[in-house]
């Protein structure tokens, strides 16, 4: 299953991330829907109900698009069905917010999505999960990250360059102050987790602004994963498994279905308990707990590649998450080792910066 997110990347920098390549190759930066940036919220413990940006087909909300083109939206997550009849969504009677891959074509709320092409891919610098032995210990689970990636897992010689029209990052609230280098080149940050999703658009019955939900497909744990949790996301695993999944056009459901499967790709770390409360929203979510818990995390190749990168990045002033305001601190500047200052990077950055420590690599 899949019960927690962090997704902590303002909406500018979550449009660099997500930059993605069409039929043809070519590759392009993703806009944001008109007015969905306000709608998202960075967050480092969201939970369902709370909007998380999707990426997804343009040709869903503009039938003259190609259907290569991809959009970003905001929606929430818990699917709720165009057919149910309540005027008020949270009034459904079952979980929608995680849906198993097996059962996709079983149940009447995920066939519909699924048997018209409405496939989204949800972003997330990763997932929380917890363990049921000794306990519930949480673990943070991420893609393993590396210098030489770009967006979705671009490799090394890839090139990365924006080719759609929105140079100007339309809907960012940093868009208009002057970063157009910094924006147009590549994005060496931190690589998102993408994981395969079904939507749909409900209507108030009695009118109203249609409400965009989704629902998180889940699989089989991988082998290395299974000691935590017997299920997890449907992770997509770089641009052409993540294209396919959005490319319905070209990609039938059922072709599609064969890209969810158990994927052992993922590192992740142990975190404390705060991260239980989904009223905590601070870095100390997903932060790796210290070695003075008897929790030994060993290096990883995948951690040092992200160390020599943190040092020589010059990361943006971000867009704060929301939180309390006895936390707002927390993303105060700090010197690493060599008295660089870390301002603006997120925890995970600070904590490899400082730490001796690495994630497990799995």
């Amino acid at each position: 299953m899949c019960g927690r997110t962090a997704c902590t990347l303002a909406p500018d920098e979550i449009s660099r991330a997500s930059m993605y390549q069409d039929r043809a190759g070519r590759r392009h930066r993703p806009q944001w829907r008109d007015g969905d940036p306000d709608k998202y919220r960075p967050s480092y413990n969201k939970s369902p109900q709370s909007n998380s940006p999707v990426l997804l087909s343009r040709k869903h909300f503009d039938k003259e698009a190609p259907v290569d083109e991809c959009v970003l939206a905001a929606m929430r997550w818990g699917l709720v069905p165009y057919w149910f009849r309540e005027n008020d969504p949270n009034k459904m009677q079952y979980s929608t917010n995680n849906c198993r891959s097996e059962s996709l074509l079983e149940k009447k709320s995920y066939k519909d999505p699924l048997l018209k092409g409405q496939r989204c891919v949800i972003l997330a610098d990763g997932f929380y999960e917890w363990k049921r032995e000794n306990g519930k210990q949480p673990f943070f689970i991420y893609f393993p990250q590396s210098q030489v990636q770009g967006p979705l897992g671009t490799t090394e010689g890839q090139v990365v360059g924006t080719s759609c029209q929105d140079s100007k990052n339309q809907g960012s609230e940093e868009g208009a102050s002057g970063h157009a280098e910094e924006e147009d080149s590549e994005w060496t940050g931190w690589r998102l987790l993408t994981i395969a999703g079904l939507f749909d658009c409900w209507k108030p019955p009695g009118g109203g602004e249609a409400l965009y939900t989704y629902t998180v497909i889940t699989v089989n744990s991988s082998p290395s994963l299974q000691s935590i949790h017997d299920r997890m996301p449907a992770v997509l695993d770089g641009e052409e498994e993540v294209r396919r999944w959005l490319d319905f056009g070209e990609v039938r459901s059922l072709d599609a279905l064969k890209l969810l499967k158990s994927k052992d790709t993922l590192t992740f770390h142990p975190v404390s308990s705060f991260v239980n409360n989904s009223r905590n929203n601070s870095p100390e979510c997903l932060q790796p707990l210290e070695p003075g818990n008897n929790k030994e995390l060993r290096p990883s190749a995948s951690s040092k590649l992200m160390m020599s990168w943190l040092q020589n990045a010059t990361p943006r002033k971000r867009k704060e998450p929301e939180e309390d305001a006895k936390d707002k601190g927390a993303l105060g500047e700090v010197k690493d080792e060599h008295g660089k200052s870390t301002k603006g990077v997120g925890p995970l950055q600070k904590w490899l910066l400082n730490s001796n420590k690495r994630p497990r690599n799995t």
